[in-house]
């Protein structure tokens, strides 16, 4: 019988995806490992290959078709023997999803502007103290607060998002002049920009986001609002590292390039396994202990961040953590990565120290419990037995989930990774 191609999950976050480009037409014949299309996902763009032999019946969702469910049929596979008039016997969504889009995905492209509603079609014929306060309801936190800090009342507003919720989009169109419409509740008429009050910066270029950065947006935002942050920062002096550094990359003859990353990717392992109990996640049965040390690391990409892992890099030597570094970030930036090179990590550096960046906060990473932020490295001005003297001063700040993490241990880790660093020698031993 026919077979439905699904819109796979490609990552275990992964919910929907955009469907980038078709490979195959209907008629073509397919064997298992060919390339049908390339799915864009929140952190990469990815080849799905047949697992079947066949021929391709239907196409049913069009390229550049975005928010398409996991687990929606994309195409129709006939098998051997079969033909075009045994997708008859098949479920009528097959039928009608010829030529159509796929329930739940978003055709890249303009959308038409809806007609004005008048207030009696958007809320009904009477505003009683019930319905005000079930329209208050719909509305996000975010937009509630924009719509009190601009003055708007948020009964005469049209939510876009679902079930008619009132989103942040809508109060900021409102706020420029454009969609949703905004109604005055005695006259029935458009707002328009002269109406409002105080001035709106109108002169714009508007970026639509990817989905990369919608699943930042959702994670961090989610990341902020339910995890308890804490923050412990350390000054150490680095002027060893770097001098064991020049040693090691002088011993390579060019087989290697050790960078001050590297280094603290090694720092930041061996003080994980020194302190077991900062390598850790919260869930809510208990907390969950991780017994391999896998290391994060934010790396900068178009349009966004991912984060691919060393894995064990707590057993793995300075050249091999910097090989293995280095080709991950090419693949990162040309969107190569495999899901399993970017999830399951157990600890999450952030460096902005190249940018010149003295210290920063940095937003863990759900479910960890740690993040690193690393800092630049400046000659600063030290005592030294009480001496004044110059030193190199890189500033690392610990971002911590107090639920699966206490500041005690914490403080232990930040001590250990400190003292690894300011004497490189030993975390080799």
């Amino acid at each position: 019988m026919p077979v439905k191609i699904l819109m796979p999950a490609l990552s275990p976050t992964m919910t929907e995806g955009k469907l980038a480009t078709w490979n195959v037409n209907s008629g073509d014949k397919v064997a298992p490992g060919d390339v049908l299309a390339e799915i864009e996902t929140d952190k990469a763009t990815m080849e799905v290959e047949a697992v079947e032999e066949g021929t391709i019946a239907r196409l049913l969702v069009s390229e550049g078709s975005e928010n398409v469910p996991v687990n929606t049929a994309i195409a129709v596979l006939l098998e051997e023997g079969e033909n075009e008039s045994d997708l008859d016997s098949e479920q009528s969504d097959l039928d009608e999803g010829k030529g159509k889009e796929t329930t739940g995905q978003k055709k890249v492209g303009p959308t038409p502007e809806p007609a004005p509603l008048a207030l009696s079609e958007a809320i009904g014929p009477e505003i009683t103290t019930e319905k005000k306060q079930e329209l208050r309801l719909f509305a996000s936190p975010l937009a509630k607060r924009m719509a009190l800090q601009a003055g708007i009342e948020l009964g005469t507003l049209k939510g876009s998002g679902p079930n008619g919720r009132i989103i942040k989009r809508d109060v900021e169109a409102h706020m420029r002049g454009g969609l949703p419409s905004v109604l005055v509740a005695d006259k029935n008429i458009v707002v328009t920009p002269e109406h409002e009050i105080g001035q709106v910066n109108t002169n714009f270029d508007l970026q639509e986001h990817s989905i990369m950065r919608k699943t930042i947006a959702e994670r961090l935002t989610l990341s902020k609002q339910t995890v308890p942050h804490f923050y412990l920062r350390a000054d150490c002096e680095i002027d060893k590292l770097l001098e064991f550094r020049s040693e090691f990359n002088a011993k390579a003859k060019g087989s290697y390039k050790l960078s001050i990353n590297d280094m603290i990717i090694k720092a930041a392992s061996v003080a994980l396994n020194k302190i077991p109990s900062a390598n850790a996640s919260w869930s809510e049965l208990g907390t969950k202990v991780f017994k391999s040390v896998d290391i994060s690391v934010a790396v900068s990409v178009e349009g966004g961040l991912i984060t691919p892992i060393i894995f064990d890099a707590d057993t793995k030597g300075l050249e091999q953590i910097s090989n293995e570094m280095r080709e991950l970030v090419q693949r990162a930036r040309d969107g190569k990565l495999s899901p399993e090179e970017y999830n399951g990590g157990t600890f999450s550096i952030s460096n902005l120290g190249m940018y010149g960046v003295k210290s920063f906060d940095a937003i863990i990473n759900p479910p960890q419990a740690c993040i690193l932020a690393v800092g630049a490295g400046k000659q600063r001005a030290v005592v030294k037995d009480g001496v004044l003297a110059i030193a190199t001063v890189m500033n690392l700040t610990l971002s911590v989930d107090h639920r699966a993490v206490d500041g005690a241990i914490a403080a232990q880790y930040m001590e250990c990774l400190c003292g690894l660093i300011e004497d490189p020698m030993t975390m080799l031993l």
